[in-house]
C-alpha cells in the first residue's frame, strides 16, 4: 500500500482513470493500463493507471472526474493506493478470442464489468473483435441479450401487452416511427418507443422528435407518460436501458465493425428491457443500406425471430425496400415537418406506405385487425385524424406544444437549390451521398439543416429542373454542403442509352 496526495483534474474520461508519476508506478510494480484500488475513508474505487514523468510529481496521484466524484476527494487529500486484481471477465474474453463458447454466468461477469467501467479500452476492443471473428451461438446470443438488459433498468408498464418496433437503419429519411407510434397508440395498444440519436446518419428518430418535444426522460417518467397516453418517442440514451450496449457501440464505431449477433443483441436487449411482448423489426435492404442482399436480410430475420423465441418476445420481421430515401425530407426539422404533414393528411406516398405497412403488422398482433387487414386499419386511423390526435397527446405529455402544426416547424434559414445540368431519368438516389451532404450542412446537431428532394427514382427531368434543396443554419456550412453536392452527384441521371459497346471508334471517315 502507498499513500499519495491527490491532484484533481476535472476531465471526464468516461471511466475511472488516474495518473501516477513513473517512479511511484515503478515502486508499486505498475504499468500503463494496470488497475489500482484507491481508498479515501470508507470509500474506494478501482481505476486504470496512466503513467507520466512530469504530469504529476512523485508522491502525487492525478485524479480524473469519475474518481473524484466516487471518492469525494479534494485537492491535496491523502489517498491509499494498492494493486487491484484483474477482473475475471478478462479470462472469459480470452476464451471467446480462442473461439470457445461462454456460459450465461461468464457473459454476466463480462457485462457487469462493462457497466462498472472495470475493463480497459483494449479489453473491450478484444471482446467486440472476438465476437466479430468468432460469432456467438444463438444460445450465447440469448445469454448476452438478457444480461445486457438485466444489468440496467427495466420498465414495468401497467397496460399489457407491450408492442414495439425497430429499424436496423441505413435509409435516410426513415421517419416512420413518428407515424407508427401514434397510429398504434390510437388503436389503444401500448408502445413505449425508445430511439437512438444519429451516429453516422443525418439524424436519428430521437433527433427528429426533439424538434417537437423533449425526449430525455428517466425510466419512471417514461412509465408515467406511457401509462397516460399509451405511447412515447424517447431517447434511449437518456435512460439506463441495456447500458452495456452504448459501450459496445463506442468500440464498434472507430473499428467500423458490426458483429452480426452483437447487433441483434443490441436491438433485442432494449426491447427486453422495456418489457416488449411483440416486436416488428424493419430490415431495409438494397444498395447503400446495411443489408445489401435478400439472403442477408433473411438471415437477420431468422435470427431475430429465433432470439425472440429464446427470450420470450414474439418477433416478426419486415424486409423493406431500402435503396432510396423514405419521403423527400432528410434532416431533423425537415423530417419532423414532413411527418406532421403526413399525420395532417398529406405527405409522400413512400412514407405513408411504409409506416402503415409496419403499423399494420402491430395492429394485427394486437388483435385490432385480422391478418392481412392491418394496413387498412392503420390507414383508417391515419385518414380519420385519430393518429394526429394521439400524436398531439404524446407531444403534450412529453412537454411539447400539443397544438403544433407542420407549418410551425422552423427549418434552416439558408438554402440553395441544385438543378439538373442535363436531361435524363433518375436512376439512383445515393443514400450515402445524401447523408454526407446533410451532415456537412450541419445535421443532426443543427436541427434545421438537411436536404429536401424534388425528384424520385424513375422520374424524367429536363435540364434546369430542380433536383434537391440544401438547408443549413449557417452560410458557411451551406457553402461546404453545396461544394460536396456538386462533387458527389447524389442524384444519378441516365438517358435511355446507358452505354455503347465497344467504347471505341470502329469506323473512321
Amino acid at each position: 500500500m502507498k499513500r499519495l496526495r491527490a491532484r484533481v483534474f476535472r476531465v471526464e474520461e468516461g471511466r475511472p482513470e488516474v495518473i501516477l508519476n513513473v517512479e511511484d508506478a515503478r515502486d508499486l510494480g505498475l504499468h500503463p493500463r494496470d488497475r489500482i484500488a484507491i481508498s479515501l475513508g470508507k470509500k474506494h474505487i478501482v481505476a486504470l493507471v496512466n503513467v507520466s514523468e512530469d504530469f504529476v510529481k512523485k508522491g502525487e496521484i492525478g485524479v480524473m472526474e469519475e474518481v473524484r466524484k466516487s471518492l469525494d476527494v479534494a485537492e491535496g487529500d491523502a489517498v491509499r493506493v494498492t494493486l487491484a486484481p484483474r477482473p475475471r471477465s478478462v479470462d472469459y474474453i480470452r476464451k471467446k478470442m480462442r473461439g470457445e463458447t461462454l456460459s450465461a454466468d461468464e457473459y454476466d461477469a463480462i457485462v457487469k464489468d462493462v457497466v462498472s467501467n472495470a475493463l480497459s479500452e483494449v479489453e473491450l476492443t478484444a471482446f467486440v473483435t472476438a465476437l466479430y471473428i468468432n460469432e456467438m451461438t444463438m444460445e450465447e446470443t440469448a445469454y448476452l441479450t438478457k444480461r445486457m438488459a438485466e444489468n440496467g433498468e427495466m420498465l414495468n408498464l401497467k397496460k399489457k401487452p407491450v408492442f414495439d418496433k425497430h429499424s436496423i437503419g441505413g435509409v435516410p429519411g426513415n421517419k416512420i416511427t413518428l407515424l407508427i407510434v401514434p397510429i398504434v397508440a390510437a388503436a389503444g395498444l401500448t408502445i413505449p418507443k425508445t430511439s437512438s440519436r444519429a451516429i453516422t446518419s443525418a439524424c436519428g428518430t430521437a433527433d427528429i422528435m426533439e424538434v417537437l418535444a423533449p425526449v430525455t426522460f428517466s425510466s419512471a417518467e417514461i412509465e408515467e407518460i406511457v401509462n397516460e397516453v399509451d405511447g412515447i418517442i424517447a431517447w434511449g440514451g437518456g435512460v439506463n436501458l441495456a447500458p452495456a450496449d452504448d459501450v459496445f457501440i463506442q468500440v464498434e464505431y472507430p473499428l467500423a465493425i458490426d458483429p452480426h449477433n452483437l447487433a441483434i443483441c443490441s436491438v433485442m436487449a432494449k426491447k427486453y428491457a422495456v418489457g416488449a411482448d411483440y416486436v416488428v423489426i424493419d430490415i431495409p435492404m438494397g444498395e447503400g443500406t446495411k443489408v445489401k442482399t435478400m439472403d442477408e436480410a433473411k438471415r437477420f430475420a431468422r435470427d431475430f425471430v429465433e432470439l425472440g423465441e429464446r427470450i420470450g418476445i414474439n418477433v416478426e420481421c419486415a424486409i423493406t425496400y431500402g435503396d432510396k430515401p423514405i419521403g423527400r425530407a432528410i434532416g431533423p426539422a425537415l423530417e419532423a415537418r414532413e411527418a406532421l404533414r403526413a399525420l395532417e393528411g398529406s405527405g409522400p406516398s413512400s412514407l405513408i406506405e411504409k409506416s402503415t405497412d409496419i403499423a399494420g403488422i402491430l395492429l394485427e398482433a394486437g388483435g385490432v385487425a385480422n391478418r392481412g387487414w392491418g394496413k387498412k386499419a392503420a390507414l383508417r386511423l391515419l385518414k380519420n385524424g385519430k393518429a394526429l390526435k394521439k400524436m398531439r397527446e404524446i407531444i403534450g405529455a412529453q412537454g411539447g406544444d400539443p397544438e403544433v402544426r407542420s407549418d410551425d416547424v422552423e427549418v434552416g434559414r439558408h438554402r440553395t437549390l441544385i438543378s439538373s445540368s442535363k436531361e435524363g431519368y433518375v436512376t439512383h438516389i445515393l443514400n450515402r451521398s445524401i447523408v454526407q451532404i446533410a451532415r456537412t450542412a450541419g445535421a443532426p446537431k443543427d436541427k434545421g439543416a438537411g436536404i429536401l428532394l424534388h425528384v424520385t427514382k424513375g422520374r424524367k427531368v429536363k435540364e434546369g429542373d430542380p433536383l434537391f434543396e440544401i438547408y443549413a443554419d449557417s452560410k458557411y456550412k451551406l457553402a461546404q454542403a453545396e461544394k460536396l453536392a456538386r462533387r458527389s452527384f447524389p442524384v444519378v441521371l441516365e438517358g435511355m442509352l446507358l452505354r455503347r459497346v465497344p467504347d471505341y471508334t470502329i469506323f473512321e471517315g
